[in-house]
């Protein structure tokens, strides 16, 4: 089979942090987002080619980062285009990228900036006990979280019924972005499409394909973080380091105060500074501060600032709570 890793978004609601870098390459302790995924890929027999269906801004981004990597699966599929409002919705860019490709195999359609405690394999093999559509389904425990997703409805293990980011969550199990379909499944897609389906989300097709053919939920327990906002990627953090703290061995403390689930990057230096919750990019400087709930970008300067819940782009300047 084939699988397709969705890497085209502009996470605009993380910007700055990211404006210039695509949301999955941030960092996950020592790996990043991504390649969490790229790694159970490369190591699942059945996969034999790896898609990264990205956009034509990030696309330089990918290549470098493919290139210095030990992954062998993945390769680019790059989406003409290059801003938000181009997008042409994840359905029809999947359906794009069938075709550029000639995908006539399963396929497993997985989010890049899914954050899952299951192991994919596992998720693999249910899959093929059905033989039949396959979603991955977690419980996020709040309707208001609920009204972000898929909803799921499940009689035993079959999806009934899929509501697509509904304003009243009857329940508060979701989709993930995690999607098998048999080859047979795929040829639908067009067909979808042709008849003006809604082309963003994949569970609006998820949602149509149910009253089509039977449609199966693997459900887990656990972790899942769709890491989209500066929130879910402190608290994915925040699971990974479960209270500890990561500080990379160049990096200079001085009086520095080092909380739960911090992570400080390469060649940072710390004075007179209390962390928590935070994650620091390179090359930053950090004095006389107190840092809470925030991400600073690298090459980061900042001094005498009180922050909490902040997001401070890529080399700048605040000193005293004045940027320069």
């Amino acid at each position: 089979m084939k699988a397709v890793v969705l890497a085209g978004g502009y996470a605009t609601r993380m910007w700055p942090i990211t404006k210039h870098r695509p949301k999955m390459f941030l960092p996950i302790g020592d790996s990043t987002v991504v390649d969490r995924i790229f790694d159970e890929l490369e190591t699942d027999d059945r996969i034999d080619e790896v898609y990264v269906s990205t956009n034509e801004r990030f696309a330089p981004d990918f290549e470098a980062h493919l290139a210095d990597s030990e992954f062998e699966k993945p390769q680019l599929s790059v989406e003409e285009t290059s801003e938000e409002d181009d997008k042409f919705g994840v359905v029809g860019a999947l359906a794009q990228l069938i075709d550029r490709e000639n995908v006539d195999d399963d396929l497993l359609v997985i989010a890049g900036d899914n954050l899952i405690s299951f192991d994919v394999a596992d998720f693999l093999d249910y899959f093929e006990s059905n033989d039949a559509p396959t979603i991955a389904a977690y419980d996020v425990g709040s309707r208001e979280k609920a009204k972000s997703y898929g909803l799921v409805e499940l009689e035993d293990d079959r999806v009934v019924d899929f509501q697509e980011k509904p304003e009243n969550p009857n329940s508060t199990l979701v989709s993930i972005a995690c999607y098998a379909f048999p080859a047979e499944s795929l040829s639908l897609l067009p067909t979808y499409l042709e008849e003006g389906n809604n082309p963003d989300e994949p569970g609006w097709f998820v949602q149509w394909l149910q009253n089509r053919e039977p449609t199966y939920a693997y459900t887990f327990e656990g972790a899942w973080f769709d890491i989209g906002t500066p929130e879910s990627y402190l608290d994915a953090v925040a699971w990974h380091l479960d209270g500890e703290s990561l500080v990379d061995d160049s990096a200079t403390l001085e009086e520095a105060t080092i909380g739960d689930n911090v992570h400080v990057m390469d060649d940072v230096t710390l004075e007179n500074t209390s962390l928590d919750h935070a994650v620091i990019f390179s090359g930053a400087t950090v004095r006389n501060a107190d840092i809470r709930g925030s991400i600073i970008d690298e090459g980061t300067h900042l001094e005498d600032l009180d922050l909490a819940g902040a997001l401070i782009g890529a080399h700048t300047t605040i000193t005293n709570g004045s940027p320069q």
